[in-house]
């Protein structure tokens, strides 16, 4: 009797571990992000990645100070996965392009930025154009890039000395898709 018992009580919580692990992924909420970069109401979330990559800064002369310089984002270049750690599409640019794996791939404005924290660059939120062939990104409207971490420019000196020298910095965010409600 009491090895039925066992044996159900094992069965019991084998159940409730599948069924814990079956169940769906809390959806991503932006209730604590900067008003900036919240998306509008009227839209769910259609798809959550995680971009993992880099991002290339390139030494130039400031605009209309010539004597001076700085490094400045010359484009980023990152696997999407899901949440799951497949990978789902890429990010590139210029200009910044998202591609999902199915060759459809959107454009953006950028609408506003808020900041990410000591050494992230900015949580961001933009406004998508037209998709451009058909699949995965068709209808998305917004994109916020959030939790970010590292991808800032680099340390190292820009001047005279090094104009148009490229920089390569490590980064990770969250890009979170949205569609129309």
């Amino acid at each position: 009797m009491r090895a039925v018992t066992i044996l159900a009580g094992v069965a019991v919580l084998t159940l409730t571990a599948c069924a814990s692990q079956m169940a769906a992924a809390p959806a991503f909420k932006q209730d604590a992000l900067p008003a900036a970069v919240q998306v509008p109401a009227g839209h769910k979330v259609y798809m959550e990645t995680v971009g993992v990559g880099e991002i290339t800064y390139q030494c130039r002369a400031k605009k209309d100070m010539a004597d001076q310089f700085e490094w400045v984002f010359a484009g980023p270049d990152a696997k999407l996965l899901d949440r799951a750690g497949k990978q789902v599409g890429k990010y590139y640019g210029p200009p910044a392009t998202w591609e999902a794996n199915d060759g459809s791939k959107v454009t953006a404005t950028q609408l506003a930025v808020a900041p990410g924290g000591a050494g992230n660059i900015p949580l961001q939120l933009v406004k998508a154009n037209p998709a451009t062939g058909k699949g995965a990104m068709e209808g998305v409207a917004y994109i916020q890039r959030v939790a970010t971490k590292g991808g800032v420019a680099p340390a190292s000196a820009c001047g005279a000395g090094n104009v148009g020298a490229k920089e390569i910095v490590k980064y990770q965010s969250d890009y979170i898709f949205w569609r129309a409600a």
